[in-house]
């Protein structure tokens, strides 16, 4: 891959449509994801809200995504997390995780719980989805666009609702990318 390694927060691959769109965009090449089991068992723990069959979803959901990109998920790093701080004890290990596995950025919505300062300070940037999807917007709006519709296929096929690209877009938090999408 020759795009740059981003390390993706849980906040990010849960929900379904957002993760979607997201590595779709990666299984473009444009980016590499970077993970670790930590967070991927956070994902799992957040679906437990709804309910017992949503852990067992997100437990699938997981071991595909394994499957799918072998590579990405990378050990913890406790020695380097000893060293390190962030506003929230609890995502010193997303950082720790991120520098070990030399990550260009993490995508993340929690704003706050990484300042861009204490992330510059270890070489990273911090990126929201829809940001980062419309920075590659120019250079690669016809992949985007081809992994948009794929999902918002999907999406009508898994609810039976008659989705259309700007209202899902817009639920999964991903409002510009859906003006992009539609215009």
């Amino acid at each position: 891959m020759s795009g740059p390694r981003i390390l993706i927060d849980t906040c990010v691959l849960y929900p379904t449509v957002m993760r979607e769109v997201v590595l779709g965009v990666a299984a473009t090449g444009a980016f590499e994801p970077i993970w670790s089991a930590r967070i991927l068992e956070e994902w799992a723990r957040a679906a437990i809200k709804l309910g017992p069959e949503g852990e067992a979803q997100a437990r699938a959901e997981i071991a595909l995504l394994r499957a799918h990109w072998p590579k990405a998920e990378r050990p913890a790093a406790p020695g380097l997390a000893a060293r390190l701080w962030l506003p929230d004890a609890d995502d010193i290990h997303v950082l720790a995780v991120a520098v070990d596995a030399g990550a260009d950025m993490i995508m993340t919505l929690n704003a706050k719980d990484f300042p861009r300062g204490t992330l510059a300070e270890e070489g990273l940037e911090r990126v929201d989805p829809d940001s980062y999807l419309m920075q590659l917007w120019p250079e690669h709006d016809i992949a985007i666009r081809a992994v948009s519709e794929r999902v918002l296929n999907t999406a009508q096929q898994m609810s039976g609702r008659d989705w259309d690209m700007r209202g899902l877009l817009k639920k999964a938090r991903l409002p510009r990318l859906a003006k992009a999408l539609t215009q």
